[in-house]
């Protein structure tokens, strides 16, 4: 069997590409993605894998890696990834960017994927003050309630179809509650870098609401940039793309994009396929810029929701390391030094009464940081 993908997102190949497909792994997994695709039956085996405790979904990896981010070749699927967050009964989140296929889709730089996590008898999250440079947090959720606190003095709520976005710029430190209302936690946490000439700019916070949209086939919530007439009133430092997307059953979305735009697809539930390639929960598949139009296509009988993100590729290459983003190692030393020491760049959360007055940093590798070569 093969799967044909017209142009296949690969510059210089403008009729359709046939690859074999791969026995054993999800139906559409071909020999050009198949080392990025999980078998059928691991991914399988995790999607059932039972929920646990909540702590955060901010970047708590008591080892976290450094990563470089910068302009990559791939086009395919990125398949989530279970990372720990925490302690031994701390929540298993599926991560998909940073990866070492593609770090960036745009200015996207991180995307978790969480829940749906039943914390009813459980004690929710609780995320004490932590830091961030140089990037905007994007919080989305599908189910549940979070308080937010913020040394920017912001004190909100993240609801469902509600977007939050924190712009940290030259420093933020922020801290995370799920509240009682919350019984099920489900959602996604983003992050978007900042470009060089931004990202020491000041503290902010955006809270906006969209309207829902219906197209043809799908319902959409445009949270950041525009799409289908449909456009956030939010500032962003470069052009960007983020929507939830609801597609009715056994319907196929066709959407005009920005061609300048590269695009990716997150998936949170159904039965989706995208260039010939069945989606898993959380996977990401990629398009490249240089196309006009996004297919998607919900082949099951209940509804499919994803998360829609884009942007121009983005021109500068930056390093990643737990909460920070930076330029170079000393630069990333020096946020940690400060944020160990108490410094005034990363500002006080006031409200936040968790055991734990502050998040520490975790220890810095003892080779420094460089960018890794894709």
């Amino acid at each position: 069997m093969v799967v044909t993908v017209a142009g296949g997102g690969i510059p210089g190949h403008d009729g359709p590409l046939r690859y074999p497909t791969v026995p054993g792994h999800a139906p559409g997994t071909t020999e050009r993605n198949r080392r990025f695709v999980r078998p059928l039956a691991e991914r399988r085996h995790a999607r059932h894998r039972p929920p646990t405790t909540i702590d955060t979904v901010s970047n708590a990896d008591p080892a976290p890696d450094e990563v470089d981010c910068r302009a990559s070749r791939f086009t395919g699927v990125l398949a989530a990834r279970e990372v720990p967050l925490g302690g031994p009964r701390a929540m298993r989140v599926r991560r998909t960017l940073p990866a070492k296929q593609r770090s960036m889709i745009g200015a996207w730089c991180f995307a978790d994927h969480y829940g749906p996590h039943d914390v009813a008898n459980a004690t929710g999250m609780d995320v004490p003050p932590h830091p961030h440079t140089g990037l905007q947090t994007v919080s989305w959720l599908f189910q549940g309630e979070i308080e937010h606190r913020d040394s920017a003095g912001v004190h909100a709520m993240v609801r469902p179809g509600e977007l939050n976005l924190m712009t940290a710029g030259a420093g933020i430190c922020h801290s995370e509650v799920s509240t009682p209302a919350a019984t099920t936690l489900h959602g996604v946490q983003l992050w978007v870098a900042l470009p060089d000439s931004d990202r020491h700019t000041g503290r902010d916070f955006a809270h906006h609401v969209p309207e829902p949209a219906a197209v043809d086939a799908a319902t959409l919530r445009v949270f950041l940039g525009e799409l289908a007439g449909s456009r956030s009133p939010v500032r962003t430092f470069t052009p960007l793309l983020g929507a939830q997307v609801d597609i009715h059953p056994r319907a196929t979305l066709r959407v005009d994009v920005d061609p300048a735009f590269e695009h990716g697809i997150l998936l949170d539930d159904g039965d989706v396929e995208v260039g010939g390639t069945v989606l898993q929960r959380a996977d990401l598949a990629y398009q490249s810029p240089g196309w006009d139009r996004l297919e998607i296509v919900n082949r099951g009988a209940a509804p499919a929701r994803l998360i829609l993100l884009g942007g121009p590729p983005f021109p500068e290459s930056l390093l990643m390391w737990w909460n920070f983003v930076g330029r170079s190692h000393d630069e990333i030393a020096e946020y940690r030094a400060q944020w160990q020491a108490g410094d005034d760049r990363f500002g006080a959360v006031t409200g936040y009464r968790g055991a734990v007055p502050r998040l520490p940093a975790p220890g810095l590798p003892n080779a420094r940081l460089k960018p890794r070569e894709r």
